[in-house]
């Protein structure tokens, strides 16, 4: 059912998955897709969970090979996010439908099994950049999250806008590239924090 999820959601986008074309893609009526998973949200907060620990797991390697420099830490967090759009979509839809279709419960423990994947984030973020402390690692991944969600559903647009985009030249700079948006802003964001303390872009 998962694999089932996923593809569809690679294929068209989280929004548009129903738990109908989940139980179609796999063969069964929608109440056998019920019987393991609520909502729809269900499924999809499953996903993101495994979104969060897969993501980590490539991200913290990265963040340790890029050493001590703040702009190749930066890099190696948006080009790791860039390599999983199912999971960047997904970011976006987490706090506005996903936990809000299943039990508190449920977002209790899909909070606590991220906290754990981000945890080992900040610790490689804060170990490779020594100055910044725990906090500011996790204001760090608050807006890496941040970032990520809005520019993956910027720059992903439905086929029609993509269309006005393309021949309005009005608006058309108003869609980019998510991965090099996402470095550069991330790259600003560790910047700024480490200019708060009076150190500059490199070491």
């Amino acid at each position: 059912m998962l694999d089932a999820a996923r593809n569809l959601a690679l294929d068209k986008g989280v929004r548009a998955v129903t738990m109908t074309d989940i139980a179609a893609e796999i063969g069964v009526h929608k109440s056998a897709v019920l019987r393991y998973f609520e909502t729809r949200e269900a499924v999809f907060l499953e996903l993101l969970t495994e979104g969060w620990a897969e993501w980590v797991d490539a991200c913290v390697p990265a963040v340790e090979a890029a050493g001590s420099d703040p702009v190749e830490v930066a890099r190696a967090i948006a080009e790791t996010l860039s390599k999983r759009p199912l999971f960047c979509d997904l970011l976006a839809h987490a706090p506005m439908n996903l936990e809000r279709g299943v039990s508190v419960e449920a977002v209790r423990e899909f909070k606590l099994t991220s906290f754990g994947h981000i945890d080992r984030f900040v610790q490689a973020v804060t170990t490779a950049l020594p100055t910044l402390t725990k906090d500011e690692g996790w204001s760090l991944i608050s807006a890496v999250n941040a970032l990520a969600s809005t520019l993956w559903q910027i720059t992903h647009p439905t086929a029609a806008v993509a269309e006005l985009y393309r021949t309005d030249p009005q608006i058309g700079h108003a869609v980019g590239d998510f991965g090099p948006n996402l470095r550069e802003q991330t790259e600003t964001f560790i910047l700024g924090l480490l200019a708060r303390r009076g150190i500059g872009a490199r070491p």
